[in-house]
C-alpha cells in the first residue's frame, strides 16, 4: 500500500481546478490505513442523498407558500426579465434569507471538510427553497420551465459523463487552463460590472450594456458551459479520491462537491430558459 501511495503521480494543485468545495478536496494528502477507503458506490448514494434533501427544500416552500404566504398581502410587485411578479414582503424575507444561508453554508463547507455533511444538508435545502420559489412564485403559470430545466440538466450531465468514462474529454493542464481560464474571466467580467454599476459616471453604460438581451444571454450560455467543464473536473477529483484509496471520510465532500455542481448547472439552465422566454413575451 505504501509503495502504491508513494508512486502514484498526484494531479496538480490549482484554485481553479474544480468547484470551491472540490478544490479544498484536491489538496488533501491521506491514504486510509484501516482499510475503510472511499468507494463510488457511497459517493454515488451521498450525491443522491444530497439531490434528495433539494427536493425537501422544494416542499417546504410550498408548504409555506400555501399555509403563511398565500394569507399575506402581495403588496411587491416585480418585473423579473419579462416576468410579473406579485409576492409578499414576508416570502421576499424567506427568500433573501435562504439566499443569505446558501451563500455562508457553501463557504463553511469549502472550508471545514467535518461540516460537510450539516452544512450540505442545509445548503441543498435552501437551494431548493430558492428553485421553488423562482418555478411556482416567478414562472407562475409557466412552472413547466421547471420539469424542462431538470431534463436539459439530465441531459447535460449524462453526456458530461459519457465524455468522461469514454476519453473524449481528458482532465489535462491544458484542460484545466482553458476552464480557469473561462471561470476567472466570468468572475473579472462580474467585478468589473459590479464596479462599474456603483460608478455613477459610468453606471448607464453598464446597465445598457447587462440589459441588453443578447449580452445576457450569452453570459447564461458561457456559465453553462463552465459549469460543465467543472462536472468533468469533478468526476476526475472523484476519481482521485477512490482511485488513491482515501479514507472513507472524504466521501461526503467529493458528494457535495458534485451535488453543488449539477444544482448549479440546472439553476443556469432555469435562468437560460426564463431570459428566452421573457424576452419572447416583452416582444410579443
Amino acid at each position: 500500500m505504501s509503495q502504491f501511495n508513494n508512486t502514484q503521480e498526484r494531479p496538480k494543485r490549482s484554485f481553479f481546478r474544480s468547484n470551491p468545495v472540490m478544490n479544498r478536496l484536491n489538496k488533501v494528502d491521506d491514504y486510509a490505513t484501516d482499510g475503510k477507503a472511499a468507494g463510488y458506490g457511497r459517493i454515488t448514494a451521498k450525491t443522491a442523498y444530497f439531490l434528495l434533501v433539494t427536493i425537501v427544500g422544494i416542499f417546504i416552500y410550498l408548504a409555506l407558500n400555501n399555509f403563511l404566504f398565500v394569507n399575506q398581502p402581495q403588496t411587491l410587485n416585480l418585473n423579473y426579465k419579462g416576468f410579473q411578479v406579485s409576492t409578499s414582503t414576508l416570502a421576499i424575507i424567506f427568500v433573501g434569507g435562504a439566499a443569505i444561508i446558501a451563500i455562508v453554508t457553501q463557504i463553511i463547507a469549502a472550508f471545514a471538510r467535518a461540516t460537510v455533511p450539516v452544512t450540505g444538508t442545509i445548503y441543498c435545502v435552501a437551494q431548493g427553497f430558492l428553485v421553488s420559489y423562482t418555478v411556482f412564485t416567478v414562472l407562475k403559470g409557466y412552472e413547466y420551465l421547471g420539469l424542462l430545466a431538470l431534463g436539459i440538466t439530465i441531459v447535460v450531465v449524462f453526456s458530461m459523463a459519457m465524455l468522461y468514462t469514454t476519453g473524449v474529454i481528458k482532465v489535462t493542464k491544458k484542460f484545466r487552463l482553458v476552464v480557469g481560464t473561462l471561470f476567472a474571466a466570468m468572475v473579472g467580467i462580474s467585478i468589473f460590472t459590479f464596479i462599474g454599476y456603483l460608478i455613477p459616471l459610468t453606471r448607464p453604460f453598464v446597465s445598457l450594456i447587462m440589459g441588453n438581451f443578447w449580452v445576457s444571454l450569452g453570459m447564461t450560455i458561457v456559465s453553462i458551459i463552465i459549469a460543465s467543464l467543472f462536472l468533468i473536473s469533478d468526476f476526475a477529483t472523484i476519481d482521485h479520491v477512490v482511485e488513491n484509496r482515501m479514507p472513507a471520510k472524504y466521501e461526503w465532500m467529493a458528494a457535495f462537491g458534485l451535488a453543488f455542481t449539477v444544482l448549479w448547472i440546472y439553476v443556469k439552465i432555469l435562468d437560460l430558459l426564463i431570459q428566452i422566454l421573457g424576452n419572447s413575451k416583452r416582444s410579443s
